[in-house]
Formats: C-alpha cells, sequence, structure tokens
C-alpha cells in the first residue's frame, strides 16, 4: 500500500500546484476526487460480485473510469481490497490509463 500511497499523493500533489498557479481550474481537482471515489466504490461492487458468483462490472467500465481520471481511487482500491491485482492483461491496461491519463494532464498544463 505504501507506493499506492505515495504514487496517489503526489498525483495530488501534482493537481494541487497545478491548480494553485492557474493551471487547471479548481473543479478539476474535485473531478478528479469525483471520479476517484466513483471508482473506488466500482471496484468495491465488482469485488462483492464476484465474491457472490453475480453479474460483475465490465473491465472495460473500470477502465474507461480509470482513464478519466479515477486512477487514483482504483489504485488505491487495489491495494486494500486485493482485487483486480492478478490478472497481468487488467494491470496491463489499468497502467497504461494511468500513464495516458497522467500525459493527458501534463498536456493541459504544458500548453500555451
Amino acid at each position: 500500500m505504501g507506493v499506492a500511497l505515495l504514487l496517489v499523493c503526489a498525483f495530488a500533489g501534482f493537481i494541487g500546484c497545478a491548480i494553485h498557479a492557474g493551471q487547471l481550474p479548481v473543479m478539476a481537482g474535485f473531478a478528479i476526487a469525483l471520479l476517484s471515489a466513483t471508482t473506488y466504490l466500482a471496484y468495491a461492487v465488482d469485488k462483492r460480485a464476484a465474491e457472490r458468483g453475480r453479474w460483475r462490472t465490465p473491465e472495460s467500465t473500470l477502465h474507461a473510469l480509470e482513464l478519466l481520471g479515477g486512477w487514483p481511487g482504483a489504485l488505491i482500491a487495489q491495494r486494500v481490497m486485493r482485487h483486480k491485482t492478478h490478472k497481468a492483461s487488467y494491470r496491463m491496461g489499468f497502467w497504461m490509463a494511468v500513464v495516458a491519463n497522467c500525459a493527458a494532464f501534463g498536456l493541459w498544463i504544458a500548453r500555451p
């Protein structure tokens, strides 16, 4: 959990600094927090469904939430719930979403 929490805190600090510098609107911070909470809840619902043998949340939905900015919540959920941590193809998709999301924020902040 330590490295995951460090990564999430670093991203939050990056976003906070960008907002403070006027490079991102305050609403971007709220949107990321809301998406992270929503993604965490989606993981919790999927974990519970897996344990009970019920309908699961499609992986594409989870990846879409991660890509839109909910990856910090997903990363914490993966560590806390030990969910979606074994399937290599899922982990690859998750980290691709993280990189794409961070790159998008970097480009947004670097724009003239």
